[in-house]
């Protein structure tokens, strides 16, 4: 089995310890492990590529289908700029790659219940595939959540706990529930299983685009949940010799709250190193925990940080509504940061990206 690995101290923790972080504070990532990257033909779910993942065998994987979502072009003028489209998952959002692997890992231990902090995408996720494994779930969001995020993860029979504070505030109260030891803290932040599910982007792209890669990706990064799982991607595809050179990860923050735009080009705002009000509700951390993994992907990859204006947010979601794209204003903020980006390096707009539609327009007023 598989067992953690602090990203401090090196110290190693078997793979069915309910502890979520190291003595040392360090957080936990996974010991290197054997990749098979033969792809299973007959699956048509992000389970195609379950040799790269720390599972034992598809008889215990918790699914509903998710992934192998079609790419895009964001309209007949721009061809090259392809648009995931991971709203169109069981949950209406990305963290259900996450959540399909970290719930398989919970189902495994027998856990009793699982706990997770979220803006309302991660939680919803965790919530519906703990009930499709028939495990208790407590979900911690902040009082200033989109109410139709809350029903959403209601629905699902999970417990919500709203929390009359900031993001940070709320993943604080989560952390202290899950420390009785009796419950799986189910962190999209915390649990490394997360970012093999989300991993699974990056090799669908790889795929879907027959053996190669965009000159970029443009992701969002609040915790760095599909920042961290594309750059394991192309790590694992680079060392395969699968790939010659990895694409560039154009991560993309709201200016404001943007703790890793300015650690990356190291500078200091107060402002945006705040949790401020902003649309972009998904992305607003202003403490990421894995901020240093986060910058050494960014930079491993010769990316960048760039930020979305708030103003022009409400002006990007009509923009991808009139060419059919319904989002939430997460979504929206990572096109407007894109759009911003595009003028002012003219230069590349006939290059190739790739940008996620994160969650659906449903998900938010």
């Amino acid at each position: 089995m598989i067992n953690y690995i602090c990203n401090e101290c090196d110290r190693t923790y078997p793979h069915d310890t309910l502890e979520f972080k190291c003595a040392c504070g360090g957080l936990f990532n996974l010991e290197p492990f054997d990749l098979d990257f033969r792809k299973n033909s007959t699956d048509w779910s992000m389970f195609r590529y379950f040799g790269v993942l720390p599972l034992k065998g598809m008889d215990e994987v918790v699914t509903m289908g998710e992934g192998m979502t079609a790419l895009v072009p964001y309209d007949s003028k721009h061809p090259n700029w392809l648009l995931k489209m991971d709203y169109m998952m069981p949950t209406l959002s990305f963290k259900d790659r996450g959540a399909a692997v970290l719930v398989t890992l919970a189902k495994r231990l027998g856990v009793k219940k699982v706990i997770q902090d979220s803006s309302g995408n991660a939680g919803t996720a965790i919530a519906a595939y703990a009930a499709r494994a028939g495990i208790p779930c407590e979900i911690f969001v902040p009082g200033k959540t989109s109410p139709k995020k809350i029903q959403q993860i209601k629905a699902h029979g999970a417990k919500v706990v709203l929390i009359q504070g900031s993001r940070e505030e709320t993943a604080k109260a989560a952390y202290d529930a899950a420390s009785d030891k009796d419950a799986f803290y189910a962190s999209h932040v915390y649990n490394p299983y997360f970012y093999q599910g989300t991993k699974t982007f990056g090799y669908e792209v790889f795929e879907q685009l027959k053996d190669d890669l965009p000159e970029s990706f443009i992701l969002p990064v609040g915790n760095g949940t599909l920042v961290l799982g594309v750059y394991y991607a192309l790590c694992e595809l680079l060392d395969a010799h699968l790939i010659k050179q990895m694409s560039k990860i154009i991560a993309v923050q709201s200016e404001y709250c943007a703790p890793i735009h300015y650690a990356f080009h190291n500078e200091s705002d107060p402002l945006s190193l705040k949790n401020n009000v902003t649309l972009a509700e998904g992305i607003a951390i202003a403490e990421p925990k894995r901020e240093k993994q986060i910058l050494e992907a960014i930079r491993s990859t010769g990316g960048d940080v760039i930020l979305a204006p708030e103003h022009k947010i409400a002006a990007a979601k009509k923009e991808l509504a009139d060419r059919g794209f319904f989002v939430e204003t997460t979504t929206a903020a990572t096109f407007a940061g894109f759009f911003d980006y595009i003028v002012k390096h003219p230069e590349q707009e006939n290059d190739r990206f790739v940008l996620p539609l994160c969650g659906a327009g449903l998900k938010s007023e």
